[in-house]
């Protein structure tokens, strides 16, 4: 049987909804994983995903964050934050569904080298590895998709990158811990043409010209690579009118 999950950074469901919703309608997927909904649990649109044929789970902050796992089917064992990490940020969520451990994971942006929002993401990067490698004991058929802010190896980024941050050595071993805990990357388990990336700043007409960064991921662990069939970016949404800058990555397996 194939299944489909999804993960999609958003950047406000207030204002993304209907392109939400009707992407849903086109695609079909079993599971979407949010990042950046920017709306509390509260104000979620939970009726408006219910009439679209789906139960959805916030982890939600006004303004800022917040993430949520829309779904087939009722799921169990839901999770909210690292365990035993003191965040007042809402980035991450986790529940059980299909036998599935799913974790959706905003990561965050470390604004520059040195700062302290890069010192927080690195924390925050060591509490998430060491809880995943829990879940991982616990749950071997698992998946961790979200938004990483983290562009891991040259053919993930434009030429014109000239920043550091995303790219960075201590961010990229950040990346590689979570490969050795025993995740695969899935969009590269397939064949991709050059140069596919799942996020274009607004500015500098970025996504015309294709000046992105694969920084939106789907990691599955090695039980589930087996039943991988296909993983891709549908860019479509990001030529919408007021889009989100990150496009869905889409992953299908045989389960």
């Amino acid at each position: 049987m194939s299944f489909r999950l999804a993960t999609w950074n958003v950047n406000s469901l207030k204002v993304r909804l209907p392109q939400v919703l009707d992407w849903l309608a086109a695609q079909q997927p079993d599971i979407l994983c949010l990042q950046e909904t920017k709306q509390t649990d509260a104000a979620f649109p939970f009726a408006a995903l219910e009439d679209a044929g789906y139960v959805a789970y916030s982890n939600g902050q006004k303004t800022y964050n917040g993430v949520a796992i829309i779904a087939r089917t009722p799921a169990q064992a839901l999770v909210h934050e690292i365990p035993d990490f003191s965040d007042p940020q809402r980035r991450v969520l986790a529940l059980t569904l299909n036998g599935l451990r799913v974790i959706c994971a905003y990561f965050p942006n470390g604004q520059a080298l040195g700062s302290e929002k890069f010192t927080y993401k690195l924390h925050w990067l060591e509490a998430l590895t060491a809880w995943l490698a829990q879940e991982l004991a616990k749950h071997p058929r698992l998946i961790l998709a979200g938004d990483f802010n983290i562009a891991p190896a040259a053919e993930d980024v434009h030429p014109q990158w000239d920043d550091e941050i995303h790219v960075s050595f201590p961010e990229r071993a950040a990346f590689t811990r979570l490969l050795d805990l025993g995740l695969v990357d899935a969009f590269r388990c397939f064949p991709q043409a050059e140069a596919r990336f799942s996020w274009w700043d607004y500015r500098r007409a970025a996504f015309r010209r294709n000046l992105g960064l694969r920084i939106d991921h789907i990691l599955i662990s090695e039980a589930l690579r087996p039943h991988a069939q296909a993983c891709l970016i549908d860019t479509a949404p990001r030529a919408l009118e007021r889009p989100s800058d990150h496009a869905p990555v889409l992953l299908t397996l045989d389960l």
